[in-house]
């Protein structure tokens, strides 16, 4: 007698393959939720950020960083001395975005908004973890000074807020859902990763996903 041979109908094979859509359907779905939420936090560093300075201005008609007056407005403040040339309260926060030096305006502005109670974090600037970094681990840093040094588009702002080693497809998010959707135009522009300042902006395309870039916002 022959053995009858088992097997899959395709009533169950279709029902199988409908599964496996289905689950992929959920694991892509979440990836985009993922990303999404990703892009939010970064977007909401910058809108943070600049919410600090202006309610530190309000308070003590000063910007952070460069308050010739935070030994007295603040307890514990330290008054910055560099970069050299008396910039101290001219209402610019000079020094570069991402200042490892402990005397810069730029790197005093965080414990400057930290002991005026604005944000959060240590205000021992020697500490290790002194200089926040964002959801994807990269610094994030505030300037006066020029980021693109002599841009097709002109970068006019009183302060700059950079955020380093963002990816491609997440600077064009960025882009989409605070801006102009391009790059190198507008108030959110893309940079070399980790430059201080560059000649001009970078035109992110689909092509840079596997590319890290520094974005940086005008306000």
């Amino acid at each position: 007698m022959k053995k009858m041979q088992s097997g899959f109908t395709l009533v169950e094979i279709a029902i199988v393959l409908v599964i496996i859509g289905l689950l992929l359907g959920g694991v892509l779905k979440g990836q985009e939720l993922v990303n999404n939420a990703k892009v939010k936090n970064l977007a909401n560093d910058f809108r943070g950020i600049s919410s600090f300075v202006y309610a530190y201005q309000d308070r003590f008609r000063a910007l952070p960083g460069d308050d010739a007056a935070a030994a007295t407005h603040l307890n514990g403040g330290t008054t910055a001395t560099t970069p050299a040339g008396g910039t101290v309260g001219n209402a610019r926060i000079n020094g570069n975005w991402n200042s490892a030096t402990t005397t810069d305006e730029s790197y005093l502005f965080w414990q400057h908004v930290r002991l005026a109670g604005l944000a959060t974090g240590t205000t021992n600037t020697g500490a290790a973890d002194y200089r926040p970094r964002n959801s994807e681990g990269g610094l994030i840093g505030v300037t006066s000074d020029a980021v693109l040094t002599t841009p097709t588009t002109p970068y006019p702002a009183s302060f700059y807020v950079c955020s380093q080693g963002i990816q491609g497809r997440f600077v064009r998010q960025i882009d989409v859902m605070i801006d102009d959707g391009n790059t190198q135009t507008g108030t959110v522009r893309a940079i070399t990763d980790g430059s201080a300042s560059v000649v001009d902006a970078t035109a992110v395309a689909a092509a840079n996903d596997a590319v890290l870039y520094t974005v940086c916002v005008s306000f």
